[in-house]
């Protein structure tokens, strides 16, 4: 299968950001346990991290490294760790919104926009509800800052 070197980049950056928040996400459980909806999110992530690395084999390219796992710090309590995984997934529709156009190759397309839906449709969802049962209903979050709005 043919490929560029920007769609190639594109991949590595998305792949990197899964990682990440595949990294973050086990730190969550790893300190507080088997919590909602990080034990779900966490395999999504993997999830993610897995249809990208098929799109490097498929193209015969090496993947990056995952230099996230085991690396990055536990928040210090879950009510921040609900504030992060709502600001992640924000950031993430973002970063995909952004590298969608930056390639027109259909099968990266397909999987990165599966991907950015999933994000915004189940996991941002589940972590503005994390964020409310944490938080209260008001939605107020740690240093009196109002939660994104759905």
């Amino acid at each position: 299968m043919t490929h560029d070197v920007k769609t190639i980049e594109v991949l590595r950056e998305a792949l990197d950001d899964e990682y990440r928040a595949r990294a973050t996400y086990q730190k969550v459980i790893d300190t507080f346990g088997p919590v909602r909806p990080f034990v779900n999110i966490v395999e999504a992530e993997d999830r993610h991290a897995q249809a990208l690395l098929a799109l490097f084999a498929r193209f015969g390219v090496e993947p990056p490294p995952d230099k996230w796992a085991g690396r990055v710090p536990a928040p210090p309590d879950l009510l921040e760790a609900c504030q992060a995984g709502v600001e992640a997934e924000i950031d993430n529709e973002a970063m995909y919104e952004r590298l969608l156009r930056q390639t027109e190759h259909p099968d990266v397309l397909a999987v990165m926009r599966r991907l950015q839906q999933a994000s915004q449709e189940r996991h941002l969802p589940a972590f503005r509800r994390c964020l409310e049962r944490m938080g209260g209903a008001d939605g107020t979050v740690p240093n009196g800052v109002r939660m994104p709005p759905s």
